[in-house]
């Protein structure tokens, strides 16, 4: 068994390296920002782990979350939002550099194992780790296991269509990814703060505080996203049944979710109780980092 899991959160804008112990604790945390182009990046990660390992004097393991997945059909990278990573043997070239084996995941992913291991999910057999920030992600982890599917894309919540719409919703925004009504368009950050204050805005800081003092526009804007977020965790009640759904990125410190979802989420739900609970994270922006790491098991290291 290893002495140390290593986790790489690979952002747009920052590098990020994280040292669990073999009880999980966090022994160091560093980042530096992402040189932005392909070869600077394999080098700068070669250099941010043998920089840790020459300081830590134990054997490691290494896992890295990237925002895309490795091809199973290529093994290249393919639906990274840093589009420089795209179409690149991301994976075989950091096991060169560091000169040993490398576990390479979507950062949701990552998300979802750390919070399934020892966050909010801990204990639970069925998570479902979902990130809202500018974009939308998942990741589904049963019995401490991720399942990534076929064409690893499972957890792609953000580009399946709102379910249940109404007349009003249309016609539905067309999305990046070529088709129309997808989630994305209707929960991400920057899609709810355009609905509260229109086009050119993105940050939906205050929108709670707003509500509260009678911001007319903001009330309105979050009664359309709770019921909106009702029926996309209903669709995913009814295909997964999940015992739990934990929230990450910016949608999760919009603290009226966690009480006005469920009871919405449950007037689409094909059971005449529902329990699904719909919780915050536990590790916040660790998580990402502390899921790489977690991408070896125990009886792997």
């Amino acid at each position: 068994m290893a002495d140390y899991r290593i986790g790489i959160d690979f952002g747009g804008t920052k590098i990020e390296i994280a040292v669990l112990g073999r009880d999980g604790a966090m022994v160091l945390r560093e980042r530096m920002p992402n040189p932005g182009y392909y070869d600077g990046a394999v080098t700068a990660i070669r250099d941010m782990v043998h920089g840790v390992e020459s300081r830590l004097g134990g054997t490691t393991t290494l896992g890295v979350g990237i925002p895309g997945a490795i091809s199973p059909d290529t093994g290249l990278i393919k639906n990274a939002n840093a589009t420089w990573l795209n179409n690149q043997p991301f994976g075989e070239d950091i096991q060169k550099a560091v000169g040993r084996g490398v576990r390479v995941e979507n950062d949701a992913n990552c998300f979802a194992l750390s919070e399934a291991v020892d966050g909010a999910g801990a204990g639970k057999e069925t998570v479902f780790g979902v990130i809202i920030g500018t974009g939308m992600g998942a990741g589904l982890v049963v019995n401490g296991k991720l399942i990534t599917g076929l064409h690893h894309i499972a957890g792609e919540w953000g580009h399946i269509p709102l379910p249940w719409p109404r007349i009003e919703e249309f016609p539905m925004p067309k999305c990046f990814c070529g088709n129309e009504g997808c989630l994305e368009r209707f929960l991400a950050g920057p899609s709810l703060a355009r609905d509260w204050k229109g086009q050119g805005h993105s940050n939906t800081a205050g929108i709670e505080k707003a509500a509260e003092d009678g911001d007319v526009a903001a009330i309105a804007a979050l009664d359309r996203y709770m019921d909106r977020m009702g029926r996309a965790c209903a669709l995913i009640v009814n295909i997964l049944d999940p015992d739990v759904i934990v929230l990450g990125g910016g949608a999760s410190n919009i603290a009226s979710i966690y009480d006005r979802v469920p009871p919405l989420m449950k007037r689409h739900v094909i059971t005449p109780t529902c329990n699904t609970p719909i919780v915050r994270n536990v590790h916040g922006d660790s998580s990402g980092v502390r899921g790489a790491a977690w991408l070896w098991e125990a009886d792997e290291t």
